[in-house]
This record gives C-alpha cells, structure tokens and sequence, in this order.
C-alpha cells in the first residue's frame, strides 16, 4: 500500500528525514516510534502530502504520489488536536470528506450512521462538538477521517491529549476495529506501551532514520541498539565481553542465554531478570528506593546500588520487595540478558 524510497526531508540543513526507506503492506497497522525530533511527525507529513521531500518517491498502492496534491493521495489524516470543525455538528464533520468528494446525500447520511455506531456514538448526530468529551471528539475525528474510505488512514499521536484510563481503553477499541474493517493504517506515536497495542510491526525512528523495525514482540525481546534499548525504558545496560555461557561485566560474572555470540559487546538486563536473594547468594546490594506500580501483579521496581559497578534496576512482587536501606543479593536470570549491538 505504502512505499518510502530514501526520503530525505532538511531543515536549516538539519536532516529531519535521512534517506528512509519504508513499506506498509496491505491491511497492515504500522506504528512508527520516537522522542521529539525524532522525524516521525515529519515522515508522516510527507506521506500525507503536507511536505514535499527534498530527495526519495512516495508509492501508493503502486503509484508515484511524490508530487500529487494531499486531497487527490486518498489517504485519511487524524490529527492529535482532532481539528474538528467547532461551526458544525457532528454529522457535519463527519460528512465533510464525503461532500468534498461529492456523495449523494443519501449515501453520506447513511455512510455517516454506520461509522458512528461503529466508534460508539450511535445517537450523536445534532450533538454539539463543544458538548463532546475529549473521548467523543476523538471517536468523531477518527468517523471523519474514516468516511471517505481511505487507501491509507493515518493517525499522528491520536490518544495523545486524552488521560491515561481513556487513552488504554481507546487503543484496544481501536486495534479491534482497524482488523473489523481490514484498514490499512501508518500511526505516529510517542507511547511505546499504545503502539505496541496498536501495531501489527512498529518503527522506531531516531534522529531521522529507522533505527529499528518488527513486530512488538521482536523490537521488545531484542531491541537492536542501546539507543532503542533506552528509549524503551530499559536501563540495565553494561560493556561486557561474553565467553561461552557467561559474560564478564562490571558487576562480576553473568549468565547469558545459550548461543550468545562471543566478544566485546554491551548487555541489557531487564528489571524481571534480576531475582533477589542472600547477599552471600549473590551480588550484594543495597536497595537505595522502591516505587510500586500497581497493576494487576501488584508490582514494585527497586532502585539497587551494587558495591561493584552501576546502578541496578529491579523489578518484583510486592509481597517479596524488600524495604529501602535494605541490603540484599541479586542473582541474574539468563533468559532475560539480551546483547544488543551499539
């Protein structure tokens, strides 16, 4: 559906996009990842048809659309402000796309009733947009992008303005009605946790170009660098050397997963890697701060200051955290030791 060929996009001769390269496929939902400055806004624009590209194609469903005009491109663009139209109500903004393609009245009224039942708001049509949740005019913006069919929907930080009970609620309906209606969808994100709900493949872009690419699971298990490492919150992260099943690091000898390649490298320990124990049964620590985080397993990160070495950042069950100023052991689990390039 989608095809970038080295796209580059310059600001004052800062490179906001670097020769990216980019496919979407059919039916796909593709979520593309980054801090601020990043370049996925950016990216976005250029596939809507807001910024021309300096260098690089854009391909839609096979086409050249490099130089065509953003209302002719047949893709859909939500906005993270939603820019509803505050003059008209919500069958009106909800229409907006149709009579610009010019459908038949009778055609869009009922083009309009289906989309509503379908994000919720079946009996919304006179309503107000002032009257509207921050939920609400979300669902309308996303029937309104919707409506006029298009090839390609995207979405640019859709959940970002809504708090964070409604913004968890609202990506799970989503993902449930892009795979109802077979869309095809290229979202921009800063939410790692709303993309992986979303995305059927996830991009995760830095300093403008792809840093990495793959489904939730495969960026989440083996992120490719430190930089995606980092930017996914994980912490641990230590130059060490591997040999054979262990690897030497500044916190004394580790575990590593079997058939670990053999070298100099940098290691990620992730936080439910980290088991606690004696202090004579493992790395002595002292437990310098302890946040509990809620959720389901009642789960506590600990904040662990080794007697060798960096910070370690830990995470357990609340029934077995231990308490600040405690000193405790730390034992490595294999199996959550990832080396990772750069």
């Amino acid at each position: 559906m989608l095809r970038l060929d080295g796209v580059t996009v310059s600001f004052g001769g800062v490179r906001a996009l670097d020769a990216v390269d980019l496919e979407v496929a059919d039916h796909e939902t593709v979520c593309v990842l980054g801090p601020s400055g990043s370049g996925k806004s950016t990216l976005l624009r250029v596939v809507a048809g807001l910024q021309q590209p300096d260098a690089g194609r854009v391909w839609l469903a096979g086409w050249d659309r490099t130089h065509v005009p953003p209302h002719k491109r047949g893709v859909g663009l939500m906005f993270q402000d939603h820019q509803l139209f505050p003059q008209r109500d919500v069958e009106g903004n909800v229409a907006f796309g149709l009579r610009m393609r010019h459908a038949a009245r009778a055609e869009s009224a009922e083009r309009v009733t289906e989309l509503l039942e379908m994000v919720g708001l079946p009996s919304a049509h006179r309503r107000a947009v002032a009257t509207l949740s921050g939920g609400e005019q979300q669902r309308v913006a996303l029937a309104r992008a919707l409506a006029p069919q298009p090839d390609l929907l995207m979405l640019d930080e859709p959940l970002g303005q809504l708090d964070r009970v409604l913004r968890e609620r609202l990506v799970v309906e989503l993902r449930a009605l892009f795979d109802r209606l077979g869309s095809t969808v290229l979202a921009v994100t800063h939410d790692q946790g709303e993309a992986f709900v979303l995305a059927d493949r996830v991009v995760v872009m830095n300093e403008g170009r792809i840093a990495q690419a793959g489904t939730p699971l495969e960026v989440w298990q083996k992120p490719a660098s430190e930089f995606v490492a980092r930017f996914l919150g994980f912490d641990n992260i230590v130059e060490a050397t591997v040999h054979g099943d262990s690897a030497d690091t500044p916190w004394g000898k580790i575990p590593v997963p079997e058939g670990t390649q053999a070298g100099p490298c940098k290691l990620l320990v992730r936080p439910t890697g980290l088991r606690t124990t004696s202090v004579e049964d493992g790395l002595p620590c002292t437990v310098e701060a302890r946040t509990f985080r809620g959720g389901d397993a009642a789960a506590v990160t600990l904040l662990l200051q080794p007697r060798h070495g960096p910070r370690l950042e830990a995470s357990c069950a609340l029934r077995e955290a231990p308490e600040a100023g405690t000193s405790i052991g730390v034992a490595f689990d294999e199996k959550e030791v990832v080396r990772i390039s750069t």
